[in-house]
């Protein structure tokens, strides 16, 4: 990996929504290499850092001696145990894979690097090996379809059940070419045939959804009212969960028939939205950072009504 400092996606639009300042406590939800620790704390702010990725340690070490920094190795989805209700002016979730973890051949996250078929976020549980070699087609097929969006999800968990019979998968690149050959090559796309495959494993792998759907009723309990929210994800199934969260909270679910008056039913709302729909970066950051492409950023302010208490 390069020596270059990171620099995280849409930074200037999450300062702006955040606003961090002295005397201020941000959480980074997704620490990764650090780019926003960093902004924050040089803003003033303190900042409480979560990264369930070991790995994340070493990117720490320059900012532990920082006042006011500390790093916990734990899910984001903790953060209001760890900071407290109503602890936090600024909540930063940054979802997209860090560099460092798609450089790293070794981590198997990346379909262009040969290395063993792990994807895990954390140092346990069960691997994409474990899936790719053991769940039944049907499954294989579930997972593909409702965590890549892959129309072909069937073809293929067919094309890897019947492969896997004669020899297991241990290795990204072998699983890459695996599932080109069932997709019948690339055929002058844009994008690699088993990007959508690699999606769904890394999100079944390391249950990244349900992790995004109790983070953000974290931070609903940890923010302060006034405080702010900043999700940046990378792909449609954790934007349309960020999406639908603010709105329902922010009481913008829809009016129902546009023959009725707006209904205003349930709690009161927790958020404000700081902004209509989503951001996107601008051109001349797409050409300096060409994996922020697909990025997107929602953020909204917490009002002073309570937490909205989770469906039973």
């Amino acid at each position: 990996m390069s020596g270059a400092p990171h620099v995280p996606v849409l930074l200037a639009e999450v300062l702006e929504a955040l606003k961090p300042a002295a005397g201020q406590i941000v959480v980074d939800g997704t620490f990764g290499a650090g780019g926003y620790s960093r902004a924050f704390l040089a803003a003033g702010a303190r900042v409480v850092a979560f990264d369930r990725d070991p790995g994340a340690a070493r990117f720490a070490a320059s900012l532990e001696a920082a006042r006011g920094f500390r790093l916990v190795a734990r899910s984001f989805s903790t953060m209001a145990e760890v900071v407290g209700d109503a602890g936090a002016d600024g909540v930063a979730l940054d979802l997209g894979m860090s560099s460092m973890q798609i450089d790293d051949a070794e981590r198997g996250f990346s379909l262009m690097r040969d290395g063993p078929l792990d994807m895990r976020m954390a140092a346990e549980g069960v691997t994409a090996a474990d899936l790719v070699n053991e769940a039944s087609p049907a499954e294989l097929a579930r997972i593909f379809r409702e965590f890549g969006e892959e129309r072909q999800a069937r073809r293929i968990a067919g094309a890897l059940a019947r492969r896997r019979g004669e020899q297991p998968f241990t290795r990204t690149l072998d699983l890459a070419e695996v599932v080109e050959r069932a997709l019948g090559g690339r055929r002058g796309a844009r994008t690699h045939p088993a990007t959508r495959v690699f999606q769904a494993l890394r999100i079944a792998v390391n249950g990244e959804l349900a992790e995004l759907e109790a983070g953000l009723s974290a931070a609903e309990r940890t923010l302060k009212a006034g405080g702010a929210l900043a999700v940046v994800t990378f792909h449609s199934l954790e934007d349309r969960m960020v999406k639908t969260f603010l709105a329902a909270r922010a009481g913008r679910e829809g009016p129902g028939s546009r023959h009725a008056p707006p209904r205003h039913e349930g709690p009161a709302p927790s958020f404000r939205l700081l902004h209509n729909g989503a951001r996107a970066p601008g051109a001349a950051e797409i050409a300096a950072n060409p994996r922020a492409r697909s990025a997107k950023l929602r953020a909204a302010a917490r009002t002073d009504a309570p937490v909205w208490r989770l469906a039973a």
